[in-house]
């Protein structure tokens, strides 16, 4: 919240920067130019001169302090009335002064003002953020700082948060835009400690970013090229949209354009070229976003979600760069607090879109592993199912028996009912022999009308029974399937796997069996012993 002001100010200009004692002194009075609002707005990178008069006298008694809103990399020189040395004060560097927050600049009137009288100023900055100028006491300096540093901590842990749960599922799962998100996340966070400040806890970091004022506008750029890609790859627009992908490729051109142009010099038209193509960037994906909601895309409505407030406070923010309006003390609050809202909404959505696949790949794994008419376990299943317990039982010694069969005249029950109603009879078969069977027994179609069942820890023996129960289940009334009233019977075969022996041998020995049912006049059970075929 902004604090409330001592006195009311007035700003003024200078354009040239001559000698400081010649300013302080008068000589330039009539020259300075009146500019509206209490805002320190730069639009070069060259030294100027400011005056800041109050209207009113400010009494020493409460302590008053100058200061200057979110400055930046902003150095500044102040001349106090009764004070011929300047006050030096920046963010960071030898200048800056500890005991207070990244805020503002606070620069002490000890021993107040008059009315009419003056403080002035030269500043120094490469950014064109518009800096606000207010007296305060040094209670509601504190109390600002309080807040600003509640705010500030709190935005700033929440970006890294994010980035280290980027990071994790990254690692974890593999996905790319984990990848981009984090880069995306960690861009935005370095922005925001490079211009709030915040940085100058890291004294090696802090140097070199105010020797250097390009380091924050190429972070703010990696940033923004980095949250296109992201947003391009969550969006699928190359599939999706490939009208507004080429729009935003194109934006990240020109952004990448800026940066190599940065990298040469600084130039403070960059930022200004910069924030336009940020916003077209942003209205773009506004759009395509709200062209993915109408093609019900999950991941389209979390960008909405998450794009709309920050699109506000963008168009709000590069207004107050360019001077459209005057600057916001919430703003410059509510701006990165924007990009964690964002980053937290997208984190869900990426977390929605593993969801989504990870119940696309269940299904199709069951699709893959169960058959679709029946219920059974397809094929290549129970084949591997098959595999897996002969070698099981050849490891442990337990006994392993099978039991192959299919239905008697199926083929028959085709040609005169109709496929239709052979798909009916096999659902209905395979529902009374599977209820037939144990919990841990496995039931499997092999193909066309063939049913494959696994009896793990069961002899021979046990397994003519089993297979009784099977024949019994079907046979033991008709089945009526579309006001048709039709008998069914089955034919099976059973086997033991013998010591040494294969799957494959085990099957065939099993089919064997079936065979024998189907030429013995179906409808009956054989057993395939290593001696030979029974009747059951």
């Amino acid at each position: 919240m902004p604090s409330a002001t001592i006195a009311e100010l007035t700003l003024s200009r200078l354009v040239s920067d001559p000698v400081p004692a010649r300013v302080v002194a008068g000589d330039f009075a009539s020259d300075f130019v009146a500019q509206p609002g209490a805002v320190i707005h730069e639009r070069d990178e060259a030294p100027h001169w400011w005056r800041v008069t109050v209207d009113r006298a400010v009494p020493a008694e409460s302590r008053p302090q100058l200061v200057l809103q979110s400055p930046h990399l902003a150095q500044v020189e102040a001349w106090t009335p009764g004070h011929p040395m300047p006050i030096r004060r920046s963010l960071m560097g030898p200048d800056a002064d500890r005991g207070y927050s990244t805020r503002a600049l606070v620069i002490p009137l000890d021993d107040g003002l008059d009315a009419g009288e003056s403080v002035w100023l030269r500043v120094h900055t490469p950014s064109t953020a518009p800096m606000p100028v207010s007296i305060e006491s040094m209670a509601q300096v504190h109390r600002a700082d309080l807040v600003h540093v509640a705010w500030r901590t709190m935005i700033l842990v929440s970006l890294l948060l994010l980035a280290l749960l980027a990071l994790g599922f990254w690692l974890g799962i593999g996905e790319r835009s984990y990848a981009y998100l984090l880069l995306t996340l960690l861009a935005q966070a370095a922005f925001f400690a490079t211009t709030g400040g915040e940085v100058r806890m890291l004294p090696g970091v802090a140097a070199l970013i105010q020797n250097d004022p390009r380091i924050p506008l190429l972070l703010g750029l990696l940033g923004a090229l980095s949250s296109l890609v992201f947003l391009i790859h969550y969006l699928d627009l190359r599939a999706r949209q490939p009208r507004t992908l080429r729009v935003l490729v194109g934006c990240g051109a020109a952004l990448l354009l800026l940066v190599l142009l940065s990298l040469v010099g600084t130039m403070g038209w960059v930022a200004v070229v910069a924030n336009s193509i940020l916003l077209v960037a942003a209205v773009v994906v506004l759009v395509a976003s709200i062209i993915g909601c109408l093609q019900r895309q999950r991941a389209a409505y979390f960008v909405l979600l998450s794009w709309l407030p920050m699109i506000g406070l963008l168009f709000l923010r590069v207004g107050e760069l360019s001077g459209l309006w005057p600057a916001s003390t919430w703003v410059g609050y509510a701006f990165p607090a924007a990009f964690v809202l964002s980053g937290l909404v997208i984190m869900i959505g990426l977390s929605d879109t593993l969801q989504q696949l990870r119940r696309d790949r269940d299904r199709a794994s069951r699709l893959a592993t169960f058959d679709a008419l029946t219920g059974a376990m397809s094929r290549p299943a129970i084949e591997e199912r098959l595999k897996a317990s002969v070698a099981d039982s050849h490891r442990t010694g337990m006994p392993l028996s099978v039991v192959f069969f299919d239905i008697d005249r199926f083929k028959r029950i085709n040609d005169d009912f109709g496929h239709r109603v052979g798909d009916s009879c096999l659902k209905i078969i395979a529902l009374r022999t599977r209820n037939r069977l144990r919990t841990y027994d496995l039931f499997g179609r092999w193909g066309g009308d063939e049913v494959l069942v696994l009896l793990p820890d069961t002899r021979l023996g046990e397994a003519l029974g089993v297979a009784e129960n099977l024949r019994s289940a079907v046979n033991c009334r008709p089945l009526s399937i579309d006001g048709h009233l039709f008998d069914a019977s089955l034919s099976l075969g059973v086997a033991q796997l013998g010591e040494g022996e294969t799957a494959e041998q085990l099957l065939e020995r099993a089919d064997a069996a079936l065979y024998s049912s189907k030429s013995a006049g179906r409808d009956r059970v054989t057993a395939h012993s290593r001696g030979g075929l029974a009747m059951a």
